[in-house]
């Protein structure tokens, strides 16, 4: 049986799918700023408890012999086993490969002209280094792979989206709050690249009587995310009702007391809306009709509506939805059928399974075992780049 070590986890993947790999399991976390880490898990996760990097391959270093091979996930992550000389598989899920962080003034193409990051010449090297030097580079889907063929000529598809079924099911107790209306739950989180002007938008033109029940909770990686969210909290259509943030399992209790769930409509399919409906809730998410997934090797259209992100064409779905109700029962039906044959824990856990025995056997340890003089350049060249900051330059040549 492998034994796998893994770094970085930020949106809860590597928590899940660990439920349903046979291969252990041990992750290693960072402790998140933001908002997110408010609903990270943490039962069985070990948190880094610090963020300087010498300290934390220290702490890589002195576990890493328990373990066969490595999984990284984020950059962060990818950087610090690369740092570390370890034989590790990255696993993209987001912008961490939509984004790189080794492009010059990277933005994300679904979200604001801002650049993500404001690294210099020689962390970007690093970045690129440590996205290269992966054994492995996964995906899960069509678009994620268009743009990991950009930088690696082979990656690897798993197929199909574990879905925490433990926490996500119709037979989760919902939660203890009063409902006086048809009730939408919307947990994701706020921003251009999970739509919500179109939503907001498409709220104010629906004519139906409902609630909308939104966790307060938004993208805050650059200055104008931040405003843009601010403005939607201030100005929120009148069916918007706030909730704070909330832990993964109460997510699950939310999604079985509504009647609907609200998901994102920039086109990109997430664990909102497949949890949704595996707790048997019509979903209201867009899907293009370009784009298919692979379920036992063939190619199947999505169920879920609308099949337009244009504002009227969300209210008119979210109207149907809340005024139909052989609609709304018969969409729940469709999408949970189509997401439990995608979604399927044990089939996609085995294709991870196979990945970690391959790359184990192949690469024979987890150590690369890179000549020592080697490792210790690339962590002075990081503690060189960390410090390579135009404005500590600036002062400098002011004070000649």
């Amino acid at each position: 049986m492998v034994r796998v070590l893994a770094i970085g986890d930020l949106s809860n993947n590597i928590v899940m799918f660990k439920k349903f790999v046979k291969s252990p399991i041990h992750l290693l976390n960072f402790s998140w700023d933001g908002p997110s880490k408010v609903m990270d898990i943490r039962e069985g996760v070990e948190f880094f408890n610090t963020s300087k990097t010498r300290e934390i391959i220290k702490k890589i270093n002195s576990v890493k012999s328990n373990y066969d091979v490595c999984i990284a996930m984020s950059s962060t992550g990818l950087l610090m086993a690369y740092l570390a000389d370890l034989n590790y598989i990255a696993y993209f899920v987001g912008h961490d490969i939509r984004s790189p962080p080794f492009l010059k003034n990277v933005k994300d193409p679904l979200s604001t002209d801002e650049p993500l990051y404001h690294f210099n010449f020689l962390e970007r090297w690093l970045y690129k280094k440590a996205y290269d030097n992966a054994i492995a580079c996964v995906v899960t889907d069509d678009e994620l792979l268009s743009h990991l063929q950009r930088y690696r000529n082979d990656p690897t598809r798993i197929t199909g989206y574990i879905v925490d079924t433990t926490i996500f099911n119709e037979n989760v107790k919902p939660i203890d709050r009063e409902k006086t209306k048809f009730t939408f739950f919307s947990p994701a989180r706020m921003g251009l690249q999970k739509g919500t002007d179109r939503i907001w938008e498409a709220l104010r033109l629906c004519k139906s009587d409902f609630d909308v029940i939104q966790v307060e909770w938004y993208d805050t990686r650059t200055p104008k995310e931040i405003a843009l969210a601010k403005g939607w909290i201030e100005n929120k259509p009148s069916q918007v009702k706030f909730v704070p943030m909330m832990k993964r399992e109460d997510v699950g209790r939310y999604m079985v007391y509504a009647d609907a769930i609200l998901g994102q409509v920039s086109g990109i399919q997430a664990d909102v809306e497949r949890s949704g409906a595996l707790c048997k809730k019509p979903v209201i998410h867009y899907a293009d009709p370009k784009i298919s997934y692979i379920i036992d090797g063939k190619r199947v259209p999505s169920p879920f509506l609308p099949h337009s992100n244009d504002p009227k064409s969300i209210a008119e779905t979210i109207d149907r939805i809340v005024q139909d109700k052989e609609f709304r029962e018969r969409l729940a039906k469709e999408e949970y059928e189509f997401v439990i044959r995608l979604s399927n824990p044990e089939k996609v856990a085995t294709q991870w399974d196979i990945l970690f025995e391959t790359m184990a056997k192949k690469y024979g340890s987890i150590k690369k075992n890179s000549h020592q003089i080697k490792i210790r350049f690339r962590m002075l060249l990081f503690l060189i780049g960390n410090r390579l900051y135009v404005k500590k330059i600036k002062k400098l040549f002011n004070r000649v």
